[in-house]
């Protein structure tokens, strides 16, 4: 398996296929109480994200700081309410122009057909490299103009 999705929320619905509610919108995909986890977030990068408010917030922030083109999904693992699912991506960090090639294991939690509970594991240094440093990604991500 090596399908190709241009957006995240295609990914999660090629990954999660009839287990996941119909929707067009990516907002619809969360249970409103969702709870996203980064176990591996560097330092100035949030662990968790509790609710909808949160998450939309976190995406907001990312935004300007990566360019994500292109999203491969390798493997899924399915379970009753769980799915665990491999892919990876192409993009770059938009500052600095390197490169963010990454590799992802998730975790996904289903509840009624919508997602409430997602672990995300990936490798933090391929995100600070493609931000410019530690320091840079957490400046970014704060909401200020990191240096590149």
């Amino acid at each position: 398996m090596n399908d190709k999705f241009d957006s995240f929320s295609d990914l999660l619905r090629g990954a999660l296929g009839s287990r996941l509610t119909a929707s067009q919108e990516m907002a619809d995909l969360f249970t409103q109480d969702v709870v996203f986890e980064f176990p591996y977030a560097p330092e100035g990068l949030p662990r968790r994200l509790d609710g909808m408010s949160a998450l939309a917030d976190h995406l907001m922030r990312l935004e300007p700081m990566l360019k994500l083109s292109e999203f491969t999904l390798h493997a899924v693992h399915p379970s009753d309410d769980t799915v665990i699912f491999e892919f990876s991506c192409d993009g770059a960090g938009i500052s600095t122009g390197l490169p963010y090639d990454q590799d992802y294991i998730s975790v996904v939690t289903l509840r009624d057909g919508r997602i409430s509970r997602y672990r995300d594991y990936w490798n933090p240094l391929v995100a600070l490299s493609a931000l410019g440093g530690a320091q840079a990604a957490a400046t970014a991500y704060a909401g200020g103009k990191a240096d590149g």
